[in-house]
């Protein structure tokens, strides 16, 4: 089977992943999750955009888009794939086949727009597929996975797993609430996760900031704990244009204040340590039992 794989990743890359500069590597990738509360978030832009300046400074980075069935990150990051997660849990492919390039040398793994087989998975799938995705953590530095909105159930045996979630919420109360929701979840699932915050599309500092004023508030009276505030990204015409462009904000426009922003979100400190005592497939697949 590993055999099988490694063959599959020559065929696609023509050899493993390639290093475009030395980086510091310990075996095993790190892994991001990105979730959200509800849709409208902007929270895709964040992920694929975050990839692109996560692979800049050198590392193979690899993007799942685990938004099964209403997958868009490989629109953003103008790719066409021809696999995708469903793919490999129908066997018609493996997960080194169902990877495609994309800008910067970020890798991406789709998650398929109007496909079913992972819109409603059972624990059997979710087992096949992450059971499929463990030994690419063994070839990418940096592994991360944008989560569809919401609680879903392959969302939270992925937050049972993870040590780092970044978690994007826009400044509006429904936003905060669903946010919320997710950062309370995941803290029930599992206690050791570390949470960044992160506003997006907020018309200004002032709202940003007394947005996460109310998440924290909330947070340290009900729950005793608040995530990190990561920062916040402005609204933006510039991420529309390059959403319509297929080439994620950073690239198209990077001088722009919402490319400037995601920079310094693609910066926070515990991306580089976001590293479990175990592989953080393995993790999942234990946390379905």
């Amino acid at each position: 089977m590993r055999q099988r794989l490694l063959n599959a990743s020559r065929k696609v890359f023509g050899r493993r992943p390639p290093r475009r500069e030395p980086v510091a590597r310990v075996a095993g990738a790190r892994v991001l999750c990105i979730a959200s509360g509800k849709g409208g978030t902007g929270k895709s832009v964040v992920a694929t955009n975050l990839a692109v300046e996560r692979s800049r400074r050198g590392e193979n980075v690899l993007l799942v888009d685990f938004d099964a069935g209403l997958a868009n990150d490989h629109l953003l990051l103008g790719v066409a794939p021809k696999y995708d997660l469903a793919h490999i849990l129908e066997g018609k492919a493996d997960a080194y086949e169902a990877i495609s390039d994309g800008p910067q040398g970020v890798k991406l793994l789709s998650g398929g727009v109007g496909r079913l087989g992972l819109a409603n998975p059972t624990r059997r799938d979710l087992d096949r597929v992450f059971q499929a995705l463990r030994p690419l953590e063994d070839d990418f530095d940096l592994v991360i996975v944008d989560h569809g909105a919401g609680l879903g159930y392959s969302t939270l045996a992925h937050l049972a797993a993870t040590t780092t979630l970044l978690l994007v919420a826009g400044h509006e109360v429904t936003a905060l609430s669903d946010a919320y929701a997710v950062y309370k979840k995941a803290h029930l699932v599992n206690g050791n996760i570390h949470v960044g915050l992160v506003i997006n599309r907020s018309p200004d500092q002032r709202l940003a900031e007394d947005s996460w004023s109310r998440f924290q508030a909330a947070s340290v009276r009900f729950l005793g704990h608040a995530p990190e505030f990561i920062g916040w990204i402005p609204a933006d015409a510039a991420v529309g244009k390059s959403v319509h462009m297929r080439k994620p904000v950073v690239i198209s426009f990077p001088e722009s204040d919402a490319a400037r922003a995601i920079s310094a979100v693609a910066r926070w400190n515990p991306i580089d340590h976001a590293r479990s005592a175990k592989p953080f497939y393995d993790a999942a697949r234990a946390a379905l039992r």
